[in-house]
């Protein structure tokens, strides 16, 4: 599998998302709480915060207008301050001799930190935040934007991430191979996806 360009995503591919999404989403938790229409669904609005973007996760547990507004307020400001280990297998990715790009979707200044404490600039040639508050883009829209940019060939283009509906998905519209990273063996097999639990997989397809 010869490739020029590789798009990453950043959350539970680049780092795991749990490792600071207690401390980092505790004030929305704590308002989900004290609201208390999601009572019965909180157990689960957690883990899915710390996976899936939040307008998708409130749309899906049907949040109302009020809980979701207040909600957007307290998640367009957060930002993360402490210590954020990446993945260990990502060492990997830095040595690889191809053009790398991040493409991730969250709130601007929440993602941007989490950049930061990682001191990823370095390792990417693009990085870019769909923040869905701000712009209607898509990373369908983003992807092909890099392609096109650097005229690079569907057959040369690879993207590596955890959503199947997100960034999989999207790499396959385009007609771009794609790998889910699956570090904890979540989720079953799917028919048509390569599917790997760690980076030196990744560098075994690419030789």
């Amino acid at each position: 599998m010869k490739k020029r360009a590789i798009i990453f995503d950043l959350d539970n591919t680049i780092f795991p998302v749990p490792q600071i999404g207690h401390q980092l989403f505790a004030p929305l938790f704590a308002l989900i709480e004290q609201e208390g229409s999601q009572a019965e669904n909180l157990p689960n609005i957690k883990d899915e915060v710390m996976r899936r973007p939040f307008q998708q996760v409130a749309k899906d547990y049907h949040f109302n207008e009020a809980l979701t507004s207040q909600s957007l307020a307290i998640l367009k400001g957060l930002a993360y301050e402490g210590s954020i280990e990446p993945f260990e297998d990502y060492a990997l990715v830095k040595q690889l001799p191809i053009d790398k790009f991040l493409v991730t979707t969250g709130f601007k200044k929440m993602q941007q930190s989490k950049i930061d404490r990682m001191q990823l600039q370095k390792d990417f040639k693009e990085i870019h935040i769909i923040d869905p508050s701000t712009t209607s883009q898509v990373k369908k829209d983003v992807f092909a934007e890099i392609q096109h940019r650097y005229g690079f060939a569907p057959e040369e283009m690879l993207v590596v991430g955890d959503d199947l509906h997100s960034e999989i998905k999207a790499a396959q519209e385009l007609g771009f191979d794609a790998i889910w990273y699956d570090k904890y063996r979540r989720y079953e097999e799917k028919t048509g996806v390569k599917k790997i639990a760690d980076f030196r997989e990744l560098l075994a397809l690419l030789q």
